[in-house]
């Protein structure tokens, strides 16, 4: 696999390719799927961000606004109330890089601020294109997920991967924001409604490399994977590090997890794999 630098805020990097990355799931919400209320305060989010890295993770993905289908909106102040705090307090006492999880440009200007390195937008860049700009003046990451919510979506999965990121990538090249600081999610579980969908969307992930970035998968504790095991969503982390498995092998870089020990001994085991295919061995 060929190594490729992916530039963040306040003069950090991540070398992708030669070793998988994982990144750590950290809501600071009363609702979200499977860790709502978990880590509301911030000395609990804190904590669990630092077991986090202990276990592996080279990223923690901060979020203050639950994205499960259903969820009730917050406003922005709510959703900034849950996370600076966090940010500000993990910045000042850890050298992990931190990502926001957030489709607002105030809030993610605001998370850079305190010391995020990353912006994570769920919606593309096609919710709030502002956030482009944000990432190209603060010269944070970013991660831009597909999502097929809210939309008529093609019925190929990965002709609609294509039409839908390409919008976004447009909006990135638009707004200043340099190819070296974008990563691509195909957004599993996102308006991909069925175990097949998915699954189809897993068998072709290495199609998505003829886009050209480095590829982010966060496939954790989703429905789908609980469709294939039979298991509660707490209960779905050997699920989840066999779907991290597979896309490894399939070429994803980052791998977007709630468990992370278990996530960071699979992908070692895959990595050790893709070494031994090599040529010369």
């Amino acid at each position: 696999m060929t190594t490729r630098r992916w530039q963040l805020a306040h003069g950090r990097h991540l070398d992708l390719g030669e070793k998988a990355i994982v990144v750590g799931i950290l809501n600071v919400t009363p609702d979200s799927f499977s860790d709502g209320g978990l880590f509301i305060t911030p000395d609990q989010a804190v904590a669990q961000a630092r077991r986090m890295v202990e276990e592996g993770a080279a990223v923690i993905d901060i979020g203050g606004e639950s994205t499960r289908p259903g969820a009730s909106p917050v406003t922005p102040g709510e959703e900034q109330a849950r996370i600076l705090p966090v940010i500000a307090a993990l910045a000042g006492t850890s050298e992990a890089l931190i990502s926001v999880d957030t489709y607002r440009e105030e809030t993610a200007r605001l998370a850079v601020a305190a010391g995020a390195h990353i912006v994570n937008d769920v919606w593309g860049l096609q919710r709030e294109p502002g956030i482009a700009r944000v990432a190209a003046d603060t010269g944070a990451g970013l991660v831009i997920m597909h999502t097929g919510r809210e939309r008529q979506k093609l019925p190929d999965v990965i002709d609609d991967q294509f039409f839908f990121l390409k919008t976004s990538l447009e909006i990135a090249k638009r707004n200043g924001v340099q190819d070296d600081h974008i990563v691509l999610d195909a957004g599993f579980g996102f308006a991909k409604e069925t175990a097949e969908e998915n699954l189809d969307l897993m068998a072709r992930f290495s199609e998505l490399k003829a886009l050209g970035f480095p590829l982010m998968a966060g496939t954790s504790r989703k429905r789908f994977v609980g469709t294939l095991t039979g298991r509660e969503a707490g209960a779905r982390a050997a699920g989840t590090a066999a779907t991290s498995v597979i896309l490894r092998l399939k070429g994803a870089d980052l791998f977007r997890v709630h468990d992370v020990a278990i996530n960071v001994d699979a992908l070692a085991v895959a990595d050790a794999m893709l070494a031994r295919e090599k040529p010369g061995h």
